[in-house]
């Protein structure tokens, strides 16, 4: 008999079985079919997002045959099919002339038509506030050859030198077809047209005719769009490297050279091998999701057994195998494997199709056409077909072991469980701790080896389910009767509740180590992060030459109330000239970690401290503003302060890098040791200390206090300073903000794990509710009350929620725990700060409370809502 012969019986009652039980059939395809859908959106998402072929090269070349991009520094180039991927200098030196158009005809061998492009320049255009920056690209896009580098959507392109094109971030500022945006210090213009880069959005770019703005010619980087007549080949390409060019070629593109075919400098460059840890780190993210559909779906085929036992049994009784038995359940997998796979692609299809539009919004760079990776799609649909048949396994085993005469009496017919499993349990526990402490210690490859430790925990934690769940059944004496016949119950069915709870786990492990490993890394970087100022302090920074009483009174517009002070000091940027200050105590420097002020100065030069420094106490504060009117200096150090005197030594270096001491003076002082590793400012100097070294104090910026700047003021503020001078810049001191993705990574891990808590237990839930109607009818029967169902219904929920959440959170902690020394453990730290400990530990309370608590509860109350509190009395013999 062939094998398809021998599964159609299987197959056919595995069909029938699930039209008859239309309502499990559904969440098991449910289960099946989230996953498949969240992967195929996922997956169409990130094919669309990445542009490729011969839509990539019309944004990058528009309708041209090659981009020449000449490189007149070098005689000889070499470069990889795409030149941004790789490129080398092979022969130096300057060219007398760098190469024009006749050398590139001359290289390609014929007459070529060419229209240049000058981009990513900075124009200054007049806002209502002030001046903000565009990007500006000059060509002329009149030209066929421009087609596909800017899309125009409403009006026209620019014909002449008086007309621009602008993007739509760049029209939110308040521009329309027909505004006249003037450039400052140049024309005015009128905008004709709105559009975007088809490749970059984020940002105000324009776009108008060569020449507009009069862009500084740079021959050293000139780029040409060229129509060479038909194909630019490879040889084409390397002709035009001996001449110093570089081309991106269409028709290289499509048929780019072998890696043989590549100078030898450049061979193997143009390969992107996926390393080791990539693939490890797939190949877990596999194992992980397989595992978790596995146990989703699995209580639903222990259902979809037990309600085949009956029929099983008469099968065996009839002298058929148990390789015949597990077979019939095997096949449910397969059919609903099927069918839910083919639900989970289509649904998933219309998904990412959905989805692009928001997930553009977070993109700055525009996506491509609706785009289905059909093979990825084949491998998601056979993953969806295998999780379903190996969430099948388990419970096609339990049931071909049956007690057949134990069923054919109407009693359950489960064998008792096994006593190695937990055994193996504990030994895969056991070893995951092993592997996970031994990966905390690795210098290299320390978090691959965590991770598969996490996978060989969770196996171990999932074979001790059984154990966790008998132990309370053991203990459920003092609980209410709803909680106490829930857990006897599970206990009695651990077929169906030991995947279900294991389910449960596994989530809960996955976003308890990761949230850990989130937390301690965002609580390195608070606590590493030292203030420039104190919170709320603004600060505006530029060249001493800057305007700044303008500056002052375009502040005091910006932000009214505000108290606005001026801060001169060393002249520690300068452009063309700077001063070095030097602090020594008995001959040795004195010992900062780093320093770096929000102004233009390391020492700013006054009679008291400026309010700079954060986390100043008030003695010291009073101590250096007594030091600085006696003439002193007040220093700042990492080290503990020694001595009352220091000698200040001042060099001025000019436009060469050489030094020359100006100035050597030893003046009375106050040693301040900060407690961070980071100092604002080295020193303040009193005006008769900087005047003993020969330091000339500059206007190094100004202070803003004493009010609460918001986003819109400060954007406001920047626009009008530069409006005044180009240069000056602020900056706001806020504190330690939260990373974006810090942010995300925590709602994502938290959403996705609630989700995936909450599905899997309202599944598990109903499903045993399904399989438990004979006993909830029996109850009703000898006086239960109408609630008590519904009390039972949700204590189910309690259970399985609360018992799984509880091992994933022990569980969790340690891959958790673990990967924390590799994350945020380093030597620099103690170097540094002694203070800091050696790594950072955090545990997100919320977000484990969360899951523990809040879930399990609000599942419960789902449950206990949507529950018929009354049911018809149905015929039982166990």
């Amino acid at each position: 008999m062939t094998p398809l012969r021998r599964w159609a019986p299987a197959l056919r009652v595995a069909r029938r079985e699930a039209g008859r039980a239309k309502g499990r059939s559904a969440v098991v395809l449910a289960m099946i079919a989230l996953p498949v859908l969240g992967v195929t959106a996922a997956d169409i998402v990130i094919q669309t997002s990445e542009i490729t072929g011969a839509e990539a090269i019309d944004r990058r070349i528009g309708g041209a045959d090659a981009l020449v991009l000449v490189q007149p520094r070098t005689a000889e180039v070499a470069q990889t099919a795409d030149p941004d991927r790789g490129t080398m200098t092979l022969r130096g030196g300057r060219r007398a002339q760098p190469p024009g158009l006749d050398e590139i005809e001359d290289a390609l061998g014929r007459d070529i038509e060419a229209v240049e492009v000058r981009a990513q320049e900075f124009v200054r255009f007049e806002t209502d506030a002030g001046v903000a920056d565009v990007e500006i690209t000059e060509t002329d896009l009149t030209s066929p050859l421009t087609r596909g580098l800017f899309r125009v959507d409403e009006g026209r392109v620019p014909v002449d030198r008086s007309e621009i094109v602008i993007n739509h971030d760049l029209a939110e500022s308040g521009f329309v077809l027909g505004d006249t945006m003037t450039v400052v210090g140049g024309p005015d213009l009128t905008v004709v047209g709105i559009g975007d880069n088809t490749s970059f959005r984020g940002r105000g770019m324009a776009v108008a005719q060569p020449g507009t703005f009069e862009l500084t010619e740079r021959p050293w980087n000139r780029t040409w769009l060229v129509d060479a007549g038909g194909a630019v080949t490879w040889e084409d390409v390397r002709a035009l490297n001996e001449v110093g060019a570089m081309a991106l070629s269409r028709a290289v593109m499509k048929d780019p050279p072998s890696d043989a075919e590549l100078h030898p400098s450049m061979q193997g460059m143009d390969d992107a091998p996926v390393g080791s840890e990539d693939l490890a780190v797939v190949g877990l993210i596999v194992v992980m999701a397989l595992l978790e559909v596995v146990l989703l779906a699995g209580p639903a085929f222990a259902v979809i057994a037990r309600r085949l036992q009956h029929s099983l049994a008469l099968m065996a009784a009839s002298g058929a195998t148990p390789r015949q038995a597990r077979r019939v359940v095997l096949a449910s997998g397969l059919v609903l494997g099927v069918v839910g796979t083919t639900l989970g692609v289509g649904l998933g299809l219309l998904v990412g199709w959905l989805s692009l539009p928001l997930v553009q919004r977070f993109s700055s760079s525009f996506f491509g056409p609706y785009d289905v990776p059909w093979l990825h799609l084949a491998g998601v649909a056979g993953f969806g077909m295998l999780s379903a048949v190996l969430a099948a396994v388990v419970p096609a085993w339990i049931a071909s072991r049956q007690d057949v005469t134990a069923v054919l009496a109407g009693r359950r017919g489960d064998r008792r469980p096994s006593r190695r499993s937990p055994i193996l349990g504990l030994v895969l526990l056991g070893g995951g701790v092993a592997v996970a402490a031994y990966g905390a210690v690795q210098p290299d490859n320390g978090e691959l080896l965590i991770a598969a430790s996490a996978v060989i925990t969770v196996l171990g934690m999932i074979l001790l389910v059984p154990v966790v769940v008998a132990g309370l059944a053991r203990l459920s004496a003092v609980l209410p009767l709803p909680v106490r016949y829930a857990v006897r119950d599970a206990a009695r069915h651990r077929a169906r509740t030991v995947p279900a709870v294991a389910a449960v786990a596994a989530t809960v492990v996955g976003v308890v180590a990761l949230g850990i490993a989130n937390a301690s890394d965002a609580e390195q970087s608070r606590a590493t992060y030292t203030p420039l100022m104190p919170l709320g302090t603004a600060a505006v920074a530029g060249p001493a030459d800057s305007d700044w009483e303008g500056s002052r009174a375009a502040l005091a517009e910006s932000l009214p109330g505000a108290e606005i002070s001026t801060v001169e000091g060393v002249d520690s940027n300068g452009v063309h000239r700077w001063t070095d200050v030097q602090f020594r105590v008995d001959g040795r420097a004195v010992r900062l970690h780093s320093y770096g002020s929000a102004l233009a100065t390391q020492a700013p030069i006054a009679d008291a401290i400026p309010p700079l420094v954060p986390e100043l106490g008030e003695a010291e504060r009073a101590a250096g503003d007594r030091i600085l009117r006696e003439g002193g200096a007040v220093v700042f150090t990492s080290r503990a302060p020694t001595g009352d005197e220091v000698t200040v030594v001042a060099r001025e270096y000019g436009p060469r890098g050489r030094g020359t001491v100006v100035g050597r003076a030893t003046v009375p002082a106050v040693m301040i040791q900060l407690p961070g590793h980071h100092s604002t400012l080295q020193a303040v100097l009193s005006p008769e200390a900087a005047a003993a070294v020969g330091a000339e104090p500059v206007t190094a910026g100004l202070v803003v206090s004493g009010e609460e700047i918001t986003a819109d003021q400060e954007r406001t503020a920047t626009e009008a300073l530069a409006a005044l001078t180009p240069d000056l810049s602020l900056y706001v001191e806020r504190g330690y903000q939260n990373d974006d993705a810090t942010v995300i990574v925590l709602v994502v891990l938290g959403a996705l794990g609630g989700l995936l808590m909450v599905g899997g237990t309202l599944t598990a839930t109903f499903l045993s509710l399904s399989d438990a109607r004979p006993d909830l009818a029996t109850l009703s029967a000898v006086g239960a009350a109408p609630r008590t169902r519904r009390a039972v219904a949700a204590s189910y929920a309690v259970v399985i929620g609360v018992v799984g959440a509880v091992l994933g959170v022990v569980v969790g902690f340690v891959p958790g725990i673990a990967v924390t020394f590799p994350l945020t453990g380093a030597d620099w730290l103690q170097e540094v700060d002694p203070t800091l400990p050696g790594h950072f530990l955090e545990i997100p309370w919320l977000l484990i409370g969360t899951i523990v608590v809040v879930l399990p509860l609000l599942t419960a109350l789902v449950v206990g809502a949507a529950t018929r509190s009354r049911l018809p009395l149905v015929a039982r013999i166990d």
